[in-house]
């Protein structure tokens, strides 16, 4: 399990206020699939992830994930609506166990006359507006092959460590439209699957292909045509 001095915001603070944050936070432990809190949740607390893994993730009125992010320990959760007093904007899942510290929001607040504490924090805040950026950039842009193309060059690793219905979850997509791009991939030989589902590129260039060639999807304003995707019944 991680310490407080393990996270970035934490990591320059005295050893005063690292007592004083643990003589005024609780610490609790999850198991796996726990939900941390739900979208649209009060809260004020700052939460920690201490140990374990978590995802990120919105639900339109069809029930489906739209996942926005995974952290692993150690790693922030909820500086947006803790710092705006703000409902949560996505809901927090445990993927493995784990064990979550929640500061309550006064002391964040009190200790913001700190230039680096504030500064760190306006980091924090910046990366997970960075990782929103990305996630609409994605949705409204890419097609579902220059999806599953890109996370293929970028992030191969990532087929053997989660489940397909986890990674399509990741993709926006449904396990049956990550299956038959799979199948087509395999068909042509741009990939193979070999024994562990580890995967062999053998085709680079032809995943680059499909990233150029079916980036632009028909939408005249892509970023409103996102935010109704959340809105349709």
């Amino acid at each position: 399990m991680y310490n407080l001095t393990d996270i970035q915001l934490f990591s320059k603070l005295s050893d005063y206020y690292i007592n004083d944050i643990k003589q005024n936070s609780i610490t609790r432990s999850y198991i796996k699939d726990s939900i941390v809190f739900y979208e649209g949740d009060n809260s004020k607390y700052l939460y920690i992830i201490l140990e374990g893994t978590i995802k990120l993730y919105k639900t339109n009125p069809k029930g489906t994930q739209i996942q926005i992010n995974r952290l692993e320990a150690p790693a922030m959760v909820g500086e947006y609506a803790c710092f705006e007093n703000q409902p949560f904007p996505a809901t927090c899942e445990f993927v493995t166990k784990g064990k979550m510290m929640l500061v309550h929001f006064d002391y964040i607040h009190n200790n913001l006359d700190d230039k680096q504490f504030s500064l760190e924090l306006i980091k924090s805040l910046t990366s997970k507006i960075m990782v929103l950026s990305s996630l609409v950039h994605k949705e409204t842009i890419y097609s579902s092959e220059a999806k599953v193309a890109k996370m293929l060059i970028e992030n191969v690793e990532i087929f053997t460590k989660l489940k397909y219905n986890e990674i399509a979850a990741i993709l926006n997509l449904t396990p049956e439209t990550l299956s038959r791009i799979f199948k087509k991939l395999k068909k042509k030989n741009i990939i193979e699957m070999r024994k562990g589902h580890h995967i062999k590129i053998n085709n680079y260039d032809a995943l680059e292909d499909a990233i150029e060639s079916n980036k632009v999807k028909d939408c005249t304003d892509c970023i409103s045509h996102f935010k109704a995707s959340f809105k349709k019944e």
